[in-house]
Order: C-alpha cells, then sequence, then structure tokens
C-alpha cells in the first residue's frame, strides 16, 4: 500500500506570523518537494507571493496554489478538497502539503475534509499548527482577561454577546496539536508565562507547545509531528458545533485601498498607522510604490505595530485592510488618497 502524504495545516490568528513561519519551514526543508495552498479572506491574494517571489530559491515552495475567493474553512467542498485532488493527481506527487489558512478561519471544518473518501486513504494530517502571537496577547488584544470582560458585560447590555475574535482565538487553539508561541523576543519571561496560562484554558491537553522568534523554527519541529488528526476530526469541536451554530465571516468585513505613489516608506508607515487606528481595523497588509524605489514596500499590520520594508512583488498600490463588521471604509481609505 503506498504511504499517505503527511500534510500540514497552519493556523492563527491576523498577523500572527503564519507566512513568516511557513518560509522558515520551506527554507529547512531539505529538499522535500513542499505544496503550499495560501488561503486569503478577501479577493487580493498576497501571502502566497511572499514565497513564489522569494529571490532565493530555498525559500520557494515546490507549487503554490491561492485560494482567493472565501474562507477555507467555509468553502471546503467547492475549493479545497478539488484543490487537493488535484495535487494528488500530480506526477510525481508532492512530499508534503503545506496549508496555510486565512487568520479568520476555523480549523476544524478542514481537517474534517481529510475524511472525506477520495482524500482520507491518501493523506492524513501531520499536524495542525496554531501561530500564537506571543506579544499581542501579552497586550490583551486577542484573548481577553475573563473577569474583565464579564464586568464590562454587566455594565453595558448592549455588550451581552461573544467575542468572534475571542471565538476564533480559542477555536483555532482548540483544534491544535503543536502551539508555537511567535514574536517571543518582543516579550519577557513573565509575559510568555501570563500568555502560556491564557493558551493553556483552550488547548488541547496533547498539545505541544514551542517558542519561536524571528529567526523562526527548524523543519524539524514543523514537520514529522505525527499526530493524524483526521483520526479524531470530529471530536475537535468548535464554539459553533457546541452552540449548533454555522462559523458566520458577516461578523468581519474586508476591502481592497487603492494607494497613490508615497514621497517615503516612513509616510507610508505614517499612514497606515493612521488608518489602523480607525475603529474595527484589526489588519492591514498589501504592497505600496515608494518615490525612487525600484521595489514596493511590503506593508504588515496588525494592532499597533506596523512593519515596512521593500521587496520584489506585484500588485504594488494596493492594500487589504481586515476588520469587524461595520468599518468606515470611506475614513479608512481617505488615509491614503494622493
Amino acid at each position: 500500500m503506498t504511504a499517505r502524504i503527511p500534510a500540514t495545516i497552519v493556523t492563527g490568528f491576523l498577523g500572527a506570523g503564519k507566512t513568516t513561519l511557513i518560509r522558515n519551514l520551506i527554507a529547512g526543508a531539505e529538499g522535500r518537494r513542499i505544496a503550499l495552498i495560501v488561503n486569503e479572506f478577501g479577493d487580493m491574494g498576497f501571502d502566497g507571493s511572499l514565497l513564489s517571489d522569494c529571490d532565493d530559491d530555498d525559500c520557494k515552495p515546490d507549487t503554490v496554489i491561492e485560494l482567493t475567493n472565501g474562507c477555507i474553512c467555509c468553502t471546503v467542498a467547492d475549493d479545497f478538497l478539488p484543490t487537493i485532488e488535484q495535487l494528488l493527481a500530480r506526477e510525481p506527487a508532492p512530499d508534503h502539503i503545506v496549508i496555510e489558512t486565512s487568520g479568520l478561519a476555523l480549523p476544524q471544518p478542514l481537517v474534517r475534509a481529510f475524511t472525506w473518501p477520495t482524500v482520507r486513504h491518501r493523506v492524513t494530517i501531520d499536524g495542525v499548527i496554531t501561530v500564537v502571537d506571543a506579544e499581542a496577547v501579552a497586550a490583551g488584544r486577542f484573548a481577553h482577561d475573563e473577569e474583565a470582560v464579564a464586568a464590562q458585560r454587566a455594565a453595558d447590555e448592549s455588550l451581552d454577546h461573544e467575542d468572534p475574535i475571542e471565538e476564533l482565538f480559542e477555536d483555532q487553539l482548540s483544534c491544535a496539536d503543536l502551539i508555537v508561541f511567535s514574536k517571543t523576543d518582543l516579550v519577557d519571561a513573565k509575559q510568555i508565562e501570563e500568555v502560556a496560562e491564557i493558551v493553556a484554558r483552550d488547548a488541547r491537553k496533547e498539545a505541544r507547545v514551542v517558542h519561536a522568534n524571528a529567526s523562526g523554527l527548524p523543519a524539524s519541529v514543523l514537520l514529522g509531528v505525527g499526530a493524524a488528526a483526521e483520526d479524531d476530526a470530529f471530536e475537535r469541536k468548535s464554539h459553533h458545533d457546541l452552540e449548533g451554530e454555522e462559523h458566520d465571516h458577516d461578523d468581519f468585513d474586508t476591502f481592497i485601498v487603492d494607494v497613490a505613489e508615497l514621497p517615503s516608506i516612513e509616510a507610508l508607515g505614517s499612514r497606515v498607522r493612521a488608518a489602523m487606528a480607525e475603529k474595527g481595523v484589526l489588519r492591514i497588509k498589501g504592497r505600496a510604490s515608494v518615490a525612487g524605489k525600484a521595489a514596493p514596500a511590503v506593508v504588515q499590520a496588525v494592532g499597533p505595530r506596523v512593519d515596512t520594508y521593500f521587496a520584489p512583488g506585484g500588485n504594488a498600490g494596493r492594500l487589504v485592510v481586515i476588520g469587524e463588521r461595520g468599518l468606515d471604509a470611506a475614513a479608512i481609505s481617505a488615509h491614503f488618497k494622493a
């Protein structure tokens, strides 16, 4: 019997560092043919191009497939399964499949997709990796203090509902086989302990935790987990499973902003920070043109943290904005007008 191809699912909230982790994973793949499926929430692919445009052959996967027509957890039958079947039909087939989910995706439906009859005997889920932004969680941005939230809801009846961001963070943890704390070089030991306590509330008892910084983790840590997650796919419950609800992406909005050429990378950073300060904005990413520079500037912004740097690639002059429902697109776009 032919050995099943291992697959790794990489999930984590917006800006947690999934693409950086995957880039380092591929650079240390030691000759494995890795097929990468990248899912973006919105109409403009971006993260996949950070890998396919890489100047270093070591950081390029064998195949990159971008799914940009919707969140992968909601389009399993229409988009994801046909993509997996397409990869399995290749000759030679990939040695390993890596799936980077949207930061707004539930991993549970994706894990269950691997029980599909045309896939289950040919692919095994080596592991579900959830990347946790240690700096953001330590600052309380993605995992709220339970007592503070309870007090706030008690004081304001309009807040008597579940926070979709908090639920999503918990669901990504509750499905993980391996939890990676990213950006640990930006927090101290006490903050790491606090993050570990928050994560432990929702993590599976079988899940292992590892710490990563800007230099990433070796492929040997990320590949070869051996979880066979499809075997207990339906035991990995999300909030929506427990409450009998559908996962509703209407909780979030996304749109694309066209950005005129800017005089400097500092001006770009200033405008992105101003846009991030608008109500409900969670993430801004993309590329923008800067006067006098041959390569576009890459923008990666989440919360108060804005990273900009020059790198080759397409789609310069367009940024993706992701946020909570009800974003004021006009106010956000105004920050990037010429």
